[in-house]
């Protein structure tokens, strides 16, 4: 089983991604990790990357294939994987189309889990982090049993600079442009499965093992 995750912040993708990888027993990869781990090792394509991300420019589209084909020829790889943040634009998505058919391959659904823009704000804009643990608590979901105290440490419940709703309006506007070519791109090739991302956990991991079945 070869995955592709499609979905804007808030929806609660990094959290259906770890429940299919486990139903599956598939790698969840994901671009941010991959890309942390080479300039960790500071092999050359993480020096490469790093060089670029230090500039603040996003690492060029060849040079993510690089890194991601490594990634993806590796053993825990062949009984399949879960890509979360990749491919974002349509070379990569060509690149990758490149990669899989050379390994004798194929992506068998791409997974779009979609929420309005409205609900996503409202969800976002509900999370707190613990000013001591770390901890996020959602208000609307998992609301803190002391007002404005973690439930974990009783530290004070912040909301993060990202999370005002200025941020967030822009973080989608980004996204719904750099997405709706990439929806386009892989419903021409008949592999989106659209998610209704305003359930809860549950479900919305039941429709995805529904279309995946």
């Amino acid at each position: 089983m070869r995955l592709i995750f499609i979905g804007p912040p808030g929806v609660g993708k990094g959290t259906q991604a770890k429940l299919i990888k486990q139903y599956f027993g598939i790698v969840h990869l994901s671009t941010g990790d991959i890309l942390r781990e080479e300039i960790s090792q500071a092999t050359s394509l993480g020096i490469k990357a790093k060089k670029y991300i230090d500039k603040g420019h996003l690492v060029p589209d060849d040079e993510l294939l690089n890194i991601m084909g490594k990634r993806l020829n590796q053993d825990d790889t062949k009984k399949g994987y879960l890509l979360d943040g990749y491919p974002r634009t349509i070379p990569q998505a060509e690149g990758l189309d490149s990669f899989v058919n050379k390994m004798n391959q194929k992506i068998d659904a791409v997974i779009s889990i979609e929420l309005d823009d409205q609900s996503i704000i409202k969800r976002l804009s509900s999370s707190r982090t613990s000013e001591w643990c770390g901890n996020i608590t959602n208000l609307l979901f998992n609301p803190p049993k002391i007002e404005d105290k973690c439930n974990n440490c009783n530290g004070k419940l912040l909301q993060r600079p990202d999370d005002g709703n200025q941020v967030i309006i822009k973080r989608l506007e980004v996204y719904n442009k750099q997405t709706a070519p990439l929806l386009k791109y892989y419903q021409k090739k008949d592999l989106i499965k659209r998610i209704d991302g305003s359930g809860n956990i549950d479900s919305v991991y039941q429709q995805i093992l529904k279309v995946l079945k």
